[in-house]
């Protein structure tokens, strides 16, 4: 079984794969105060409540925007698993050519979520993923990482707006019932959950004019769940999309072929062509 950790800014979401197969997932908060010990320990606990033994771990990956943890985990991993955790980053063969003017600003979860996409959607594609900030990737059709676009995520805004104004207050991130607030709290939770949806579907318009009709687009990260069905494309939710690209990643690092610097790329981990629908500017049936 191979154990996948996404470290990011806000949450830290670990898996584990049997093959293809997801057998077990937990989403936590992102706690750079964390010893070696402590991170081994919950996650042994966490094994625990599925059934799961540590002994059956053969491999871990690990993606990380956070690199104090990095030395905490890769402690971690030795001394509770007796590996060495594999960390995204250069020198990994990723299968993605990176047009990015230093690829290594690029994010580690970024270029996971890239390459799941390309595997299981095919390209031209976008990528949106609602973490601590809201990100666009942009796949061209060859399955090379264009570049993107970063946004303050909903999390982000509204802490914000509770810092630097003295009256408003703290609110909850969730779909209001009229987009006319009647009070403060009302209000602020149209402006927020609204605004994501207009930033959304504004960039979503310019990438799909820029990338050309037939483009497929894919949500991921822990609030896609509450943007994507109110976005006028209705986006598709992948919520382990990162996951499942470091999967692949770990996989594409231990083949001959990969050694060897010849890969074989796999359309789709089932099998089959398991394409999204498309999108683009003049596609039919998306809502103006």
């Amino acid at each position: 079984m191979l154990l996948v950790i996404d470290v990011g800014n806000t949450n830290t979401v670990l898996g584990i794969f049997e093959g293809s197969e997801l057998r077990a997932h937990w989403r936590l908060t992102t706690n750079r105060g964390q010893t070696a010990d402590e991170y081994g320990l919950l996650i042994r606990t966490l094994f625990g409540l599925e059934q799961l033994r540590p002994e059956q771990i053969t491999g871990i990956m690990i993606a990380s925007v956070v690199p104090p943890l990095n030395g905490l985990l890769e402690e971690m991993s030795e001394k509770y698993f007796k590996m060495k955790a594999m960390f995204l980053g250069p020198g990994l063969r990723t299968g993605v050519a990176i047009h990015y003017d230093n690829p290594q600003e690029v994010g580690a979860d970024r270029i996971a979520d890239a390459v799941a996409a390309f595997e299981k959607y095919g390209g031209p594609c976008v990528i949106v993923d609602f973490g601590t900030a809201i990100t666009f990737d942009a796949i061209s059709e060859r399955g090379e990482y264009l570049g993107g676009i970063i946004s303050p995520g909903l999390g982000i805004a509204a802490e914000a707006l509770f810092a630097r104004a003295a009256r408003l207050p703290r609110v909850d991130i969730r779909e209001p019932e009229r987009v006319i607030g009647t009070n403060t709290v009302a209000s602020m939770q149209s402006g927020l959950f609204y605004g994501a949806v207009g930033l959304v579907d504004g960039i979503l318009d310019r990438l799909f004019a820029e990338l050309g009709p037939g483009t497929h687009v894919v949500a991921t990260g822990g609030q896609a769940p509450l943007i994507a069905s109110a976005s006028k494309y209705k986006l598709p939710v992948d919520s382990w999309l990162t996951l499942d690209g470091l999967r692949i990643i770990y996989e594409r690092n231990q083949t001959p072929a990969a050694a060897s610097g010849k890969e074989t790329p796999s359309r789709d981990f089932k099998g089959r062509n398991s394409r999204l629908p498309a999108h683009g500017p003049d596609t039919a049936g998306v809502k103006g």
